[in-house]
């Protein structure tokens, strides 16, 4: 049988071979320093391991209601009510992973034709959520300061745009949206009759440095869209488990905002994924009792490590949370992001070149969820490889 006549426009699209070449050159090293992974090094806090057995251990294995355990929704009504000001019955979806609420987003929002704006660089995901659906990504430029404003954004809005989506902290550039550029960003989007989607996965990965706003408790938080008065109405926050706790592979996220859009997710859910993991809801219940503010601390120590060896060497916009860098590939060179990989691979040092984040190859991703011995032997590398 021809398997390839068969395999459909829509998946031929979606072009994934420069991941996988990152991770073939890296296959065949002895001890690698491995700068490429988006996974938290330290261990899922005991809390919410103790909780997800005990789930097990009684049974809680089979479906859930497709929104989530009530327990569940409520905690995380609770967090936005405390973080965001909120009200406390601000419509939550439980979702498989924050990409599982944005894939459910764009099958809710976007037809064929219709557009979806975001920065670059930006988290591959975003444009292959408009090849998912026969929608148009628009991109806006946001080099080299790595922010998504406003200014940028209007003048690419037209009467097809359906949703802007923020990424803060970014991925991959660990970039720290300002407030007042979230204030403009939501005021544009109300205007316009545009759905703001703020995509905060790593909100608690946040470092003091970028905590310049504040929460409903006035304590430092943060900046979020989700901030502004009345905003629960207006525009939709994403957030998961996975990053802050380690959890990745529990693939648990929510989303929350308006309650029109929420129904209509949760419709699709349960014709895709049906519900987030049983026994991982049970679980995330437990992480609002777990304190992570000593791992952002260490992470923060570690941006600090990327930032003063980089800094002397090339130019990146700094870092304020997730764990991510996004340094340039000095010109001098004349070198692409690519090619810059390759000559750190064969120093044993696994990156990711730029061009899986961007439309320029010019950057590179240096996760610092490493080890911080292999981490310092790793920027040592890329330092004297820069230099030339």
């Amino acid at each position: 049988m021809d398997i390839e006549r068969l395999i459909g426009e829509r998946a031929r699209s979606i072009d994934a071979s420069g991941i996988r070449r990152a991770f073939e050159l890296g296959a065949s090293l002895e001890d690698p320093v491995n700068l490429s992974i988006g996974q938290p090094d330290f261990p899922v806090p005991e809390v919410m391991k103790r909780a997800a057995i005990e789930a097990i251990q009684r049974d809680r294995n089979g479906y859930t209601l497709t929104q989530g355990i009530a327990e569940l929704r409520v905690a995380c009504q609770a967090r936005l009510s405390l973080d965001l000001g909120w009200p406390d019955d601000t419509p939550v979806a439980v979702t498989s992973g924050t990409s599982g609420a944005l894939n459910l987003l764009a099958l809710a929002l976007l037809d064929p034709g219709d557009e979806i704006i975001f920065g670059d660089p930006y988290f591959p995901m975003y444009p292959v959520l408009a090849k998912l659906t026969g929608a148009r990504a628009v991109i806006a430029d946001t080099y080299p300061d790595c922010r998504l404003t406003a200014e940028r954004v209007e003048p690419l809005i037209t009467d097809r745009t359906k949703l802007v989506l923020l990424n803060s902290p970014s991925n991959p550039s660990g970039v720290v949206a300002r407030q007042e550029d979230c204030v403009e960003l939501l005021d544009l989007c109300r205007r316009r009759n545009v759905l703001l989607v703020s995509d905060e996965i790593y909100d608690e990965f946040t470092f003091e440095d970028g905590r310049t706003a504040t929460d409903s408790a006035g304590k430092p938080a943060a900046p979020s869209p989700g901030r502004v008065d009345g905003s629960h109405d207006d525009m939709l926050v994403v957030r998961g488990f996975g990053k802050t706790y380690g959890a990745t592979g529990w693939r648990m996220g929510y989303a929350a905002g308006p309650a029109a859009l929420i129904t209509e997710i949760l419709k699709l859910q349960q014709y895709t994924f049906v519900c987030a993991p049983s026994m991982a809801q049970w679980g995330c219940l437990a992480s609002f009792e777990a304190d992570m503010s000593a791992e952002v601390a260490d992470y923060a120590e570690r941006r600090d490590l990327v930032c003063d060896a980089l800094g002397e060497v090339t130019e990146l916009a700094r870092p304020c949370g997730a764990f991510y860098a996004f340094p340039r590939i000095p010109e001098r060179l004349g070198l692409t992001a690519t090619e810059f990989m390759e000559r750190c691979v064969e120093r044993a040092v696994i990156v990711i070149p730029g061009g899986i984040f961007s439309r320029a190859d010019t950057h590179m991703r240096i996760s610092y969820a490493t080890d911080r011995a292999k981490l310092e032997r790793g920027l040592g590398e890329i330092v004297d490889l820069m230099r030339g």
